[in-house]
């Protein structure tokens, strides 16, 4: 299977760590988040993977490699300027499979992903959307979905919002709806996904997940990791 890692942001609210390296190459305890998330692809079959980059890039090249290491194939596009989330994967659009997963460079998290290609593939639907439940949904993108997993409606960071659902910047793909993203930036959450809403679905997820994109986060993400290494497949 293939997995997208879009890994190009400038991590700005992550400061002053991020002004000598990129955000996925911050450590979680020994390792940079997005060293775990190649490893927690492998681990569920996602063999193929391709890096979208764009701030300090050679840092994540000269780290990944071509990914042997891991037993992956690891590619990489680099951004000359800024596409955006949907610009970033629809640029790497003739490198990219049937179908195909999505996760952010700043996501940690222990899904069992293996279980979110298995949703994908029961519905006809195009995206499937990894959702997780919050209590503060503050700073998130907010998904209402009914039932049956159909998303009703998806607001990007509302001042205020009664849902408690949040994106995750996980998603399993169909190529085809790529067609519906101009070439340019171009952003999943701000305007391709409140338009597409009739071929989305939503998958709940139970495990943990972080985005490590503030400092408090991602300090509280750490100390997750500390208190319950082996939840994290991570030994010291």
């Amino acid at each position: 299977m293939q997995a997208v890692i879009m890994a190009g942001g400038y991590g700005t609210r992550l400061r002053p760590l991020t002004n000598i390296i990129p955000k996925p190459m911050v450590p979680i305890i020994d390792q940079p988040v997005i060293e775990y998330i190649v490893k927690h692809l492998k681990k569920y079959g996602f063999n193929d993977i391709i890096i979208t980059l764009g701030y300090k890039p050679q840092e994540i090249m000269s780290y990944l490699g071509d990914g042997s290491r891991y037993g992956v194939k690891i590619r990489y596009s680099v951004e000359d300027s800024p596409l955006g989330t949907a610009g970033s994967v629809k640029s790497v659009y003739d490198m990219l499979s049937k179908t195909f997963l999505v996760i952010s460079g700043d996501s940690f998290t222990n899904v069992n992903l293996y279980e979110v290609a298995k949703y994908h593939a029961t519905h006809p639907k195009a995206i499937t959307m990894v959702v997780k439940e919050l209590e503060d949904v503050k700073g998130f993108g907010v998904v209402k979905f009914d039932s049956d997993g159909d998303i009703l409606s998806f607001v990007e960071k509302p001042e205020k919002s009664n849902e408690k659902f949040v994106n995750t910047g996980m998603y399993m793909i169909e190529k085809k709806i790529l067609q519906n993203i101009p070439d340019g930036k171009f952003d999943f959450s701000r305007d391709l996904f409140p338009n597409i809403l009739d071929e989305m679905k939503a998958y709940v997820m139970r495990e943990y997940w972080s985005d490590i994109g503030t400092l408090s986060s991602y300090y509280l993400t750490n100390n997750e990791v500390a208190l319950s290494p082996e939840s994290f497949g991570i030994s010291f």
